[in-house]
């Protein structure tokens, strides 16, 4: 399902008002839910689509609903008149909730993603019951374009065949237009000094052998909210929640049963997850 959000001058930074378009998924709960019910809201990274949490989705627990989003730009959204904000897609995806009638999610972030889930959870704490980060970007001892693409290398490296087949195939949709100007964004979001206005519990999911977001980074985002959690899975790299999806699934769903409250019903036609 399209959905188009329009930000007033009144939400942006930049003052003229932009219409996005989203491109939302949905994997509904195998049985009706209730109030009980975990909403997965899945943000994909710089370059990607919902397609790279494809394997994920499966894996969350069924009674669960799970929805993914084509965010403006990349998949198969259109992409914008200009560069997006990090601020803009966090305000534009919390509309995106109040459209579809979810009460509150948990939010799950990877690399980019990181930084949406991380703003959306700043700007409307009433909609997040928590947030995830995957594999969070940007540390802060790597901070440039060039420190960036040198582990982005470092990484593609040694990602399993399939995971980099799904990487490549989205990051040709995307394009290295669209890609250049909203790495720009990515680089000027500072996850470091954002994550002291975040009040929502916390998760932090790293591969164990990740070259961009490292251990010690990771660690430190943890500890930046009390019973915040970090969470690593052995012999895994950036791309975790696709080349080990079960071992995602089963912690971030633990951390959903952590919550209280849960994660409300949503509302609405949304396509399935392929």
């Amino acid at each position: 399902m399209r959905v188009s959000i329009e930000l007033s001058s009144a939400r942006l930074p930049r003052g003229a008002p932009l219409t996005l378009h989203f491109d939302v998924y949905r994997r509904a709960a195998a049985h009706p839910p209730d109030s009980s019910s975990p909403v997965y809201l899945l943000l994909h990274g710089l370059g990607l689509s919902h397609r790279a949490f494809s394997r994920l989705a499966r894996c969350l627990p069924s009674g669960a609903t799970v929805i993914g989003l084509d965010l403006p730009g990349f998949g198969s959204a259109p992409k914008p008149p200009r560069s997006v904000a990090v601020e803009e897609y966090a305000s534009a995806t919390g509309m995106i909730l109040d459209r579809l009638g979810v009460a509150k999610c948990i939010t799950v972030g990877h690399s980019m993603g990181v930084q949406f889930a991380l703003e959306l959870g700043i700007q409307r704490p009433e909609r997040v019951a928590g947030v995830v980060m995957i594999g969070p970007v940007v540390d802060p001892s790597r901070p440039t374009l060039a420190w960036q693409s040198f582990e982005l290398l470092r990484d593609t490296l040694r990602e399993p065949p399939m995971t980099n087949i799904a990487v490549l195939r989205d990051y040709l949709m995307c394009g290295p237009a669209w890609y250049s100007l909203e790495v720009r964004q990515m680089l000027s979001y500072s996850t470091r000094m954002k994550i002291r206005e975040l009040n929502r519990p916390l998760l932090v999911v790293r591969g164990e052998h990740d070259p961009i977001a490292q251990s010690a980074w990771c660690r430190w985002l943890s500890e930046q909210l009390p019973g915040g959690i970090l969470a690593t899975i052995p012999g895994k790299r950036h791309v975790v929640h696709h080349s080990a999806p079960h071992d995602v699934a089963r912690t971030i769903a633990a951390f959903a049963r952590s919550l209280s409250p849960r994660s409300s019903n949503v509302v609405g036609n949304e396509r399935a997850f392929p």
